[in-house]
Parts: structure tokens; sequence; C-alpha cells
């Protein structure tokens, strides 16, 4: 492989499918010029199937749209973009204990609230990302409000509804992971000593979820590990696993390469990517029982559109870190597979559900829960990744 001419091939693709593909689409379909925010419930062609909005992606675009202006293109339409949904939820999307809901309708009326903190988690990064883009400080600060108050909730007992009742004692990976990337996007534009204290201590907790008997990271285990035999206990998320194993190498590469952040890292996509790479059709699977039981999630053997993305992104930063070639290997399958399968040539954007063999199993765009976030994430962190490797050679 002629390395220097792959990188570039794909550092040339991921900005293309991100400027002339991706968020062309989400500002012409999505962009709500009335009320302000982002409509991510649109169908192949980007017709609009519902106006509710999600509050998830009012803060995921509104990071979107401010990361692109930051790393790829000064395009002030992306920067508006993001302030429209930052202010969207700032005016509509906050209840009165501070809280956020997850669904609202185009005019910003509640309609739904869930006991999680993630509408909170991504109102934060995109706040923060937008302080960067707009020199806007005030929008830095309403962050670091936000994640404090995340803090509070979880860390005060009784805030929080808790998932299971007390006779089932557990912990989950989803928000340990989340708070790392939370808390180092708002790091970028802002100072507090609360962000790397939060950091430090979800990293140690994710050794809690590591478990080397299965050579997996599981998504739910007791308060100190414990592992927990039932068909939740069990479950393997890949591509959330691989999220995670790239949220710690960020990390590490902030502390300058961090040599046990790193070994941790690699042991989490290692074990993951084996779990999750579809040996007869290609791809990411949705879910793996640790015992290699039937898993119980009805979608357990279907591709969904973030998996992907994030192995493209962790696996270009394995190779930064190692220089190891199996890393770029990975990426070629992964890239290849994920690009032949996902992107619709004839309406624009990508796909985001499939079945396990690589056909669409429903053509919409968006819903409540897929919308433009991974896909653009991980063509702007592609695009910053390759050309960061260029460099170093």
């Amino acid at each position: 492989m002629n390395i220097k001419a792959y990188l570039q091939n794909w550092a040339d693709t991921y900005k293309e499918e991100l400027v002339t593909n991706i968020m062309p689409f989400w500002l012409k379909h999505g962009l709500d010029k009335v009320n302000g925010g982002v409509y991510t419930c649109l169908n192949r062609d980007g017709s609009l199937m519902d106006s509710t909005k999600s509050v998830w992606f009012q803060g995921r675009f509104g990071f979107i749209a401010a990361f692109a202006y930051n790393n790829i293109k000064k395009n002030p339409e992306w920067l508006e973009a993001s302030k429209s949904c930052c202010d969207f939820i700032i005016n509509h999307c906050t209840d009165t204990d501070g809280r956020m809901f997850f669904e609202v309708t185009a005019g910003g009326t509640p309609l739904r609230k869930r006991r999680y903190l993630f509408s909170e988690s991504f109102a934060a990064i995109a706040m923060s990302e937008y302080s960067i883009a707009s020199g806007n400080k005030s929008y830095a600060l309403k962050a670091l409000k936000i994640f404090k108050l995340m803090v509070k909730y979880l860390d005060t007992p009784g805030l929080l509804e808790p998932k299971y009742l007390p006779s089932l004692k557990s912990i989950s990976h989803s928000i340990t992971m989340i708070l790392i990337n939370t808390a180092s996007r708002i790091r970028a534009a802002i100072d507090d000593d609360s962000l790397d204290e939060q950091i430090e201590k979800s990293l140690k907790a994710l050794h809690l979820f590591m478990h080397p008997e299965f050579k997996a990271l599981l998504e739910m285990v007791g308060p100190e590990g414990e592992f927990i035999d039932t068909c939740n206990g069990r479950i393997i998320n890949p591509g959330h696993c691989i999220e995670t194993s790239w949220f710690i190498m960020e990390e590490a590469k902030h502390c300058k390469w961090d040599a046990d952040l790193m070994v941790m890292a690699l042991q989490i996509f290692d074990w993951s990517f084996e779990w999750g790479w579809d040996k007869e059709y290609g791809g990411i699977i949705n879910f793996r029982d640790c015992r290699n039981l039937p898993s119980q999630d009805y979608s357990q053997d279907m591709k969904f559109w973030w998996p992907q993305t994030e192995t493209i992104i962790a696996s270009l930063y394995a190779y930064l870190a190692t220089k190891d070639e199996k890393y770029l290997e990975i990426h070629k399958k992964i890239s290849d597979w994920t690009f032949a399968h996902f992107p619709d040539k004839e309406y624009g954007e990508w796909y985001g559900y499939l079945h396990r063999d690589g056909t669409v199993a429903q053509p919409a765009k968006g819903n409540i829960f897929k919308g433009p976030f991974h896909i653009p994430r991980m063509l702007i962190k592609g695009y910053m990744l390759c050309n960061e490797i260029l460099n170093n050679q």
C-alpha cells in the first residue's frame, strides 16, 4: 500500500463528502428557518415526515456545524446554523429545573423528558464549539454550567430516577464514556478543574466494564464491575465500545500520548472489532452476547450507520498513535464496506439502517435518533486525522 496516497485520497474524499453532500443536505432540508433549530425526521428525498424535534440533535447539529466551521471551512452558513441550534436549546429545550427535554414540537413546546442526561451533554458540546467558532465566551460559560448540572444530578443520590429498582445495582457504560467526550470538548473552549477531574474519574471507571475473561467491554456491570449474568448484563455493543476507544485515544494524545491510556484504548478497540466485524458479510454488527448466546435485541444483526463511522475514526487514531499497519488494514476494510453500502447516490446523504447483508432496511435519512452527527463527525475527524498522519510522516 502506498500509505501517503491512500491517506491523501481518503482526506480528499472525507472533505468532499462533507462539503458537497452531507452539510448541504441538512442545511437545505433540515434547518428550520422559521423557528430555529433543525428537523431530523426526513424521508429519503429530504421531505419532512414529522416536525417533532429531537433535542439531542439540536445539540448534535449545533456542534457539527461549528466543528466543521472550526476545522474544515469558515462557511458563515455553518456558523449561523450552529447558533440557530444553540439558541433554540436555550429558548425552548430547558425545563425549570435546568434539565432538558428529549422531544419538542417545531415551535419548541415540550413533548417528552427522559431520565438520561444526553440532551444536556450534546447541548454542552454545541455551545462550547460555537463559543470557539464565534469568539462569544458566554456560550462556553453556558456549556460549563450545563456540565456542572449534569455532574450534580449524577453525583447526588435521588436526583435522577434509577434505571432499575434497588434489587439490581448496576452502572452504565453510556454515561461513563460520554462524559469523557463532553468534558474534553468543553475544555477546548474554557478552563475549569471540574473537567479534568471528571475525565480522570470516567477513565478510571471504564476499567470496571472491561472483562478480560470475555475479551469484552460490557454495557452494564455491578457497582464494582461485577459481571451480571443476564441478557442485558451480557450485552456487547461493538460500535459503542469502539467509540469509547477513540475517546480514550484522544485523551491519551492530550496527555502527550499517555502509555497506560493507549494500552487500555487499543485493548478495547481490538476486542470490540473482533466481536463486531461480520466475517461473512462485512461491516460492524449491532449487538453480541459475551457468552455467544442469542442477543435479545431485535436489531442485533443489523448494520447501523454509526458503528461504522466510529470504527473509521478509531482505526485512524490507532494508526496515528502506533504506526501499526494492521490499523490501516482495518480502516480500509471498514471504509470500503461503509462507502459501498451507506451513501445514497440518488438523493444524497446516507441510509441509516441496513440488514445484515448490507441491503437497505428502510430509506429515511433521519428520525429522532439518526441525523447530522455521526456521519459528519467522522468526515471531519477523518479529514483531520489523515492530514495529521501525513504531516507527521
